[in-house]
């Protein structure tokens, strides 16, 4: 493993970070110096998330693809270029969670609208940023936020682990395409956690038994620090 990496002045982006594996993860990266910027809808929230990190926060949706490139423009701008973008939001689809023959078309367009096509778009977006990061020496790292889910087959589940299936293989093959670019991309299950989203889905789950955005949230910059090329501390404008 990678020890000698510094976070100061990686510039990362964060979507869904105001609650959840999102806020632990702006959390944990700004207090290890990392230029960051989130996303999230609503604008109460991001602007506690904000003042509390220092991190620069975005009110947008993921979902809506009119949002897609203003929410790049900003955050090329107020973190100087992308290092590391980290797709993390997510959607459920029905709610409270139905089996597909309940599930409305609608709800699984929802789904695949933050899921996938929201992760893709952003990822686009992103694409030319990332790539000059990685030809600067930086490296370039886009990280998919997936589930179990998107591999085994649990009732109810449908609509989120279809989108989280399409979101994985996805990924897998975009990484191929990137090497050229000095692009990586990663699937990442963090696990069941206790989170909102999780609370929304399974209302009557055992919270003992999850395991904690902040530990999830550890175990993906460890991920992280072994994708990222070997380097001393960043400053704002390039390598040190």
């Amino acid at each position: 493993m990678q020890t000698n990496i510094d976070f100061q002045g990686l510039r990362v982006a964060v979507t869904g970070g105001t609650s959840g594996l999102g806020l632990a993860l702006v959390r944990q990266l700004t207090g290890k110096g990392a230029r960051v910027a989130f996303v999230a809808r609503t604008a109460a929230n991001v602007e506690r998330v904000a003042a509390e990190t220092g991190a620069h926060g975005i009110v947008a949706d993921i979902g809506k693809k009119d949002d897609i490139y203003p929410i790049a423009m900003q955050v090329t701008a107020n973190l100087e270029g992308v290092d590391v973008l980290i797709n993390n939001a997510s959607s459920l689809g029905p709610v409270p969670l139905a089996l597909l023959a309940d599930t409305e078309c609608e709800e699984l367009e929802a789904a695949l609208a933050v899921n996938l096509l929201g992760a893709f778009r952003l990822t686009k977006a992103l694409f030319g940023a990332l790539a000059a990061s990685a030809r600067e020496g930086r490296g370039a790292l886009v990280i998919n936020i997936s589930s179990d889910a998107a591999v085994n087959a649990y009732p109810d589940w449908g609509a989120y682990g279809a989108s989280k299936a399409a979101l994985s293989h996805l990924t897998a093959i975009w990484d191929e395409e990137a090497k050229p670019d000095g692009i990586r991309l990663l699937a990442l299950d963090p696990g069941d956690m206790d989170t909102p989203l999780h609370a929304l889905a399974l209302p009557d789950a055992d919270r003992s038994s999850l395991k904690a955005p902040e530990l999830a949230a550890a175990e993906i910059i460890k991920k992280i620090l072994n994708a990222l090329p070997v380097r001393t501390a960043l400053p704002a404008g390039g390598l040190a």
